[in-house]
């Protein structure tokens, strides 16, 4: 059985959108490299201006 990761350990992006952090989930282990929102609503966002 695999080692558990401490939620520190894993990898960070931040939002494009919202500019806030985010960290790494289980359900986007097979496409981690195209993930750009932190959240629906930010996905749903990204047309918009930002501050």
């Amino acid at each position: 059985m695999p080692r558990m990761r401490k939620k520190s350990d894993l990898p960070k992006k931040t939002c494009v959108v919202c500019g806030r952090p985010f960290t790494w989930r289980k359900k986007w282990e097979k496409v981690w490299d195209d993930v750009k929102y932190c959240s629906d609503a930010c996905r749903m966002r990204k047309g918009r201006a930002t501050k």
